[in-house]
Parts: C-alpha cells; structure tokens; sequence
C-alpha cells in the first residue's frame, strides 16, 4: 500500500458529468489498493452534501471551495501574469498550503494529478508525479478560438498557446502522462516530441452494470412520442453548441418526416441558450434523479458534437443501455467500435438526418444496433480493466523517474 496524493479540479462525486466520472472511478481504483490523500474543489453547492462518500474512500480530503464567477474574475489575473488563465482560475492558498505541508510531512509515495491546472499543487513534491490531462485543452482553446468572434477569439487562442507551453513544463517533470483516447496521446506526442517517450493512453470505462437495460424502468416520456434524447452538463459549452445546432440544423427535417419526434434535453444546469429552446418539439429537464429512464426510452440517442473529441463517456452509457446511437465521427472514431455495426457516425446535418430516419424506420435495426453497441461496451469498456495499466506506475515499487526516461 501507498500513500498518493490525488489532485484532481473538481470533487469527484457523484459521477454526474464527464470529467467526474472518469475522476472518481480512478479514486475508487487507487483507493481499493493504496491510502489515498485527496485535495480538490467544491464548485457547485449541491456537491456539498456528497463530501462524505469521498471521504469516505481517503485518508484525508482537503476540499476548497470554488465560486464559479468569482474565480472567472479572478483568472483574468493571468494576463498580467503571462501564465493561462486555467491557472489562476483554480489557485487556491489553503489549498496549496496543505498540499505543501503534506508532502513535507507523510511519506507521499507517488502524486497523481487529474487536470493539468492541479499540477501548480504538486511543485513542493520531488518524487513521482503521473499526470492524467484526459485531454490536450490547449488544442480544446484553439478549436474555440476558430469558433467565436474577437475578442474571445483572440483571449481563447492565448489560453491555447499558453496552456500548451504549460502542459508541455508538466509533462515535462512528470514520470508518466495520460491521456482518454490514444487519438490525444498521439496529439500530444507531435505537439510535446520532448516528452513523447512517457505519453500513454488511459481510455474511459463505462459502468455496465449500472447502465444496463432494466424491465422496470418507466418512461419519461408522453404516450405518441418519438424521443430522441441528448444528455450532458448543459452548461458545458461543446454540449450547448451541439444542442442548438441540431434544434437549428437537424430538427425541423426529421419533424417533418416525423411529426411526432421530440428532442430531449437531459441534463444539469442547462445555460439560458439551452433553456430558450424548449417548445413543443424540445423538453429541457434539467437536472434529473436519473438519467437511465431517459436513455432507455428513447428512440434514438444523439450526440452532435462538433466541439468536442475523444471518449464520450455520454455515448459509452448509450451504448450500454443497449440504445441506437448516432454520434459525431469524430467522437465515434476515439471509440473502439465499428461504425455501422455498434454506433451510427455522422457529420453533416444531412447525414444526422438521413441515419436517424433509418433507425426509425426500421426499429428492428435500430434495437439489433444498440445490442450489438452493448456487446462492444461489455467487451471493452470496463472500468477496472481500463484503468489497470496505471498500477505499474504506483507506489514504492514503481520505477523511478529517471529508469522511466533511460527504458521507455
């Protein structure tokens, strides 16, 4: 057993969104197998009531609490700083204060750092750093950057050029990288080549048992309809951007096929340009106790993301609910499936049309699909076997830092 340092920018629990998700099924794997110290933040209120369970799971829980506005105020810090505003979005003096007294204090064996921006909490910590990025969100910047007007253009192509030169100094220090799709770890090898040596990928999971088709599960839906659901943090902007666009792009051509299809948006917090959408031919629910009935029910699941790369844990959890999924191709390629035969790819507007036309003209098709996408999630998406090659890594009787650079 092993003493970890486990940095990660959000408290990870519940697993309600895609960065917790992969977060806190991490915490539940180091700490079956090692003593766990946890520094994180609470940056929304509702979490407040889940720090137990984490605690729960660790030895000790330092959790700061982050105002979501205060510290968007507070990171434009950065541009008088030269540094990303990422950084001085999630610093923190407590924080960083017990994290510098615990190193110097315990026997830390190993520290892992979930997030590049957490990776500021570690610099007291000679010994073993792993860092898991899930993504390059220098590259993330850029593609927003592309996508908006100035001066968000230029502030957003900034935090691309210097998160980038950020996480390259990370990589740099840290034994081993990690990345959620090897599509990433391959992009941050070209754009790191010094550290490409100690780039892994680290893929998603997806918890089957928990999402898996269940008899008793009532739908949510009115008795007619034609559900088509979208699920996700509805204030995260890829999710925003992909909702609007399929109500604007896709929507009103399979309403004329099929007037009784009816978009759903499923999902906390959804921002004022998801809200404005609800109508008749959209739902917005908001934050729901249980986003299994919705995928259950629904017609067709969709995940037009054009915003967004790598492992969609939202389309994992489709698939294991043995639900038809059209999704962006780009995000079906990070997956290990085949298209046509696990999942539906699409890219354009018309494509999204046409294929979800098809499933819902041929519903035996569509369920054929979605039992063949739960097959391919069960044999290759479990979370412990996913996340099993990180174990070499850990504790005392992992390799130094320096065997990791002579070896790899």
């Amino acid at each position: 057993m092993a003493n970890l340092l486990f940095l990660t920018h959000r408290l990870p629990y519940p697993p309600n969104k895609g960065d917790k998700v992969r977060s806190y099924h991490l915490l539940r794997h180091l700490a079956a197998q090692h003593r766990i110290y946890l520094g994180t933040f609470i940056d929304d209120p509702d979490d407040e009531q889940h720090l137990g369970a984490v605690q729960a799971l660790c030895a000790e829980v330092h959790a700061s609490r982050l105002n979501p506005l205060g510290a968007r105020l507070g990171s434009l810090v950065g541009l008088l700083r030269q540094e990303p505003l990422t950084l001085s979005y999630y610093r923190d003096a407590a924080l960083a204060g017990w994290a510098d007294e615990l190193v110097h204090s315990r026997s830390v064996d190993c520290v892992l750092v979930f997030s590049s921006s957490m990776a500021q909490y570690a610099t007291a910590f000679q010994g073993r750093l792993l860092v898991d990025f899930v993504d390059v969100d220098s590259a993330k910047w850029t593609d927003y950057a592309a996508a908006r007007r100035w001066p968000l253009s230029w502030l957003y192509r900034r935090e691309g050029r210097t998160l980038l030169a950020y996480e390259r100094e990370v990589a740099g220090r840290a034994a081993r990288s990690f990345f959620a799709t090897e599509k990433e770890a391959a992009m941050f090898r070209a754009l790191a080549p010094e550290s490409s040596g100690r780039v892994d990928a680290l893929c998603n999971g997806v918890d089957a048992d928990y999402f898996r088709p269940q008899p008793g599960l009532a739908s949510p839906f009115e008795p007619g309809e034609i559900p088509l659901v979208f699920t996700g943090a509805m204030d995260y902007w890829p999710n925003v951007d992909a909702v609007c666009w399929f109500a604007r792009e896709m929507l009103p051509a399979l309403r004329r096929a099929w007037p009784a299809v009816r978009l759903h948006i499923v999902g906390r917090s959804p921002a004022p340009a998801v809200r404005e959408l609800a109508g008749d031919s959209i739902r917005v629910s908001g934050t729901v106790p249980d986003v299994r009935p919705y995928l259950q029910h629904a017609a067709v699941v969709v995940a037009p993301l054009r915003l967004a790369r790598g492992i969609q844990n939202k389309v994992l959890e489709a698939m294991a609910m043995a639900r038809p999924v059209v999704a962006a191709a780009v995000c079906v390629e990070a997956i290990d499936a085949q298209a046509g035969a696990h999942l539906i790819a699409a890219a354009e507007p018309d494509d999204y049309v046409r294929e979800i036309d098809a499933l819902l003209r041929a519903p035996q098709v569509a369920a054929a699909l979605g039992r063949a996408g739960r097959e391919r999630v069960l044999q290759a998406y479990g979370w412990e076997a996913q996340l099993r090659p990180l174990d070499r890594h850990l504790g005392p009787q992992a390799k130094p830092p320096a065997a990791d650079l002579l070896f790899t």
